[in-house]
C-alpha cells in the first residue's frame, strides 16, 4: 500500500517524504482533493474559441468532367461553390487579436468567430503565413475580451503537462490533457517543412486546429496544428506551433504589414548525424554542419566559412535548418550569438539578424506588345527573391515572376531563370524585356530551371 501512495504522488507531483507526514497533512481545497485541472480549465477556457470559416472554391459541373475526349467537344465547366471549413482559435489581447492556423482561415471570404459564452463575431485576417499554417484574425468587440498570455515555450521541457483545449470534430469546446512528448519536430514531408513543432500526447482531432495547448499556469504554450495519424483520428501524436513563434507574428500584425518577413541566414548547411559527426571528430553528432554561404550572409560577416558547425544560438542548441531559421525569428534583439565549432576548437561571434537584402534591386519589369512573349514578367535575382522563391544560393541573373498567355503555353513557369534569348545572354530586366519585345516569330529560350538546364523552342 505503501509503495502505490508513493507512485501516485510522484505522477501526480505531490511530496512524497516521507509518506506519513503526507497523509497527516489535511487538504487545503475543494481541488486538492478531487486532485482536478478544472482551475487551469476556468481560467482558459473563455480565451479559446470556435471558428467558422466560408471560401468559394471553383467545381466541375460537366458530366463529362475529367475525360479528355469528350472535354474538347462539352468543355470543363465550372461554378463557384462554398466550401465551410471548422476550427478553432486562441484570443491573445483584449483588443481582439486572434490566431488560428491558415489551413483554417486561409483564402476565406467570411470568418465567424464564436466564444465560449456564445457570444459571435466577424473576424478579419490581419496576418497569414501559408508556409507556417498561422493566421492572425481580428475581431471587434466593444468590451475587453478573456485572453491568455504566452509562456516561453523554449523553456519548455519533455514531460511537463499540457492541456489541449478545441473543438475536435464539432462536437463543442472540449480539453484534453497530457505531456509534451518531444521538442523541435519537423514535419519535413508536409510542404510546411520550415515549420518547427511541440509534440504532445494530449488527444488533437479534427476541428482542434488554431486551437490551445496551455500549460499547468494556464498560459499559451502552443497552437495545436497538426496529427500524425493513418485513420484521421489522434492516436496520440499530435504537433503545436511554439508560443514563441506565435508571439513573433502576434507583434507583426499588430504593427501592421500583410506578411512577416523572417530573418535570413544566407547559409545553406546540413544536420550532422552519427557517421557525419565521426567524420567530423566529434564526440557526438550535435549541430549543423555549414556547406554553403551567400556573399552577403551575416554568418559570413561574422567569419563563419564552409566546414564550420553551428552548435547553438543564444545558449540554445540548434540540429537543423528549421531549427536555426526558427531560433532567429523568435529573437526579440537584433543579433543573436552563435557558438560553432572550427577544427575542434569552439568559437563565438554575434550575427546580425537581417531581413533578406534587396541588394540589387529586383528591377521589375514586364514585356509589352503584342509579340508572342508580351505578359511576360521579370525579376533580378537578389537575396530576397531566393528566399521568397526557395532558389539556390548561388542563383542569379533573371527569374520569371509570372508568365501569362503564351508564355506560359510554351512551357515558361514562374521561378525560371532565364540565361538567353536566341543566343544572346541576359544579365539584367532591361536586356530580357527588350530581347523578348522585339520578337515577332519563333525563338529558343535557355532557362535553368530547379538546377537543371532547358531550352525551349516555339515557331511563330
Amino acid at each position: 500500500m505503501t509503495r502505490l501512495l508513493l507512485t501516485v504522488a510522484l505522477i501526480l507531483g505531490l511530496s512524497v517524504a516521507p509518506v506519513a507526514s503526507a497523509q497527516e497533512r489535511v487538504p487545503a481545497s475543494r481541488e486538492e482533493i478531487t486532485l482536478s485541472y478544472a482551475p487551469v480549465v476556468r481560467q482558459t477556457v473563455p480565451a479559446v474559441v470556435n471558428i467558422y470559416a466560408s471560401r468559394l472554391v471553383p467545381t466541375r459541373v460537366s458530366p463529362f468532367a475529367g475525360d479528355p475526349f469528350f472535354e474538347q467537344f462539352f468543355g470543363n465547366r465550372t461554378v463557384p461553390r462554398v466550401q465551410n471549413a471548422l476550427g478553432s482559435g486562441v484570443i491573445l489581447g483584449e483588443d481582439g487579436i486572434v490566431v488560428s492556423n491558415f489551413h483554417v482561415v486561409g483564402d476565406a471570404t467570411e470568418i465567424r468567430v464564436v466564444l465560449s459564452d456564445r457570444r459571435e463575431f466577424d473576424a478579419r485576417v490581419l496576418l497569414a503565413d501559408e508556409a507556417r499554417d498561422i493566421a492572425v484574425l481580428q475581431i471587434e468587440a466593444d468590451v475587453p475580451l478573456p485572453f491568455l498570455e504566452f509562456a516561453d515555450s523554449d523553456a519548455a521541457e519533455v514531460g511537463d503537462l499540457v492541456l489541449a483545449i478545441g473543438n475536435p470534430f464539432g462536437v463543442g469546446q472540449t480539453v484534453t490533457s497530457g505531456i509534451v512528448s518531444g521538442l523541435a519536430r519537423t514535419l519535413a514531408s508536409e510542404a510546411t517543412a520550415q515549420a518547427y513543432y511541440i509534440q504532445t500526447d494530449a488527444a488533437i482531432n479534427p476541428g482542434n486546429s488554431g486551437g490551445a495547448l496551455v500549460d499547468m499556469q494556464g498560459r499559451l504554450l502552443g497552437v495545436n496544428t497538426a496529427i500524425l495519424s493513418r485513420s484521421g483520428g489522434s492516436q496520440g501524436i499530435g504537433f503545436a506551433i511554439p508560443a514563441n513563434l506565435v508571439r513573433a507574428y502576434v507583434e507583426q500584425a499588430r504593427q501592421g504589414g500583410g506578411r512577416l518577413v523572417p530573418p535570413w541566414s544566407g547559409m545553406l548547411a546540413q544536420t550532422v548525424e552519427t557517421d557525419l559527426a565521426a567524420a567530423l571528430g566529434l564526440t557526438l553528432p550535435e549541430g549543423i554542419l555549414v556547406s554553403d554561404l551567400h556573399p552577403e550572409s551575416p554568418f559570413a560577416a561574422a567569419g563563419l566559412r564552409p566546414g564550420d558547425v553551428v552548435l547553438s544560438v543564444d545558449g540554445l542548441p540548434v540540429h537543423s535548418m528549421s531549427e536555426l531559421d526558427y531560433r532567429l525569428l523568435t529573437r526579440k534583439e537584433k543579433t543573436a550569438r552563435i557558438t560553432w565549432l572550427r577544427d575542434g576548437q569552439k568559437r563565438t561571434a554575434e550575427v546580425a539578424i537581417i531581413a533578406p537584402p534587396e541588394s540589387p534591386p529586383r528591377d521589375p519589369r514586364q514585356v509589352g506588345g503584342s509579340g508572342p512573349l508580351a505578359g511576360l514578367a521579370v525579376e533580378t535575382v537578389n537575396p530576397a527573391v531566393i528566399a521568397e522563391r526557395g532558389l539556390p544560393l548561388d542563383a542569379q541573373g533573371v527569374i520569371v515572376a509570372e508568365a501569362p498567355g503564351v508564355a506560359g503555353r510554351i512551357g515558361l513557369r514562374p521561378g525560371d531563370i532565364l540565361l538567353a534569348i536566341d543566343g544572346r545572354e541576359i544579365r539584367t530586366t532591361r536586356e530580357a524585356v527588350a530581347l523578348a519585345s522585339r520578337l515577332s516569330g519563333g525563338a529558343e529560350l535557355l532557362l535553368l530551371r530547379e538546377g537543371r538546364r532547358l531550352a525551349l523552342r516555339f515557331r511563330g
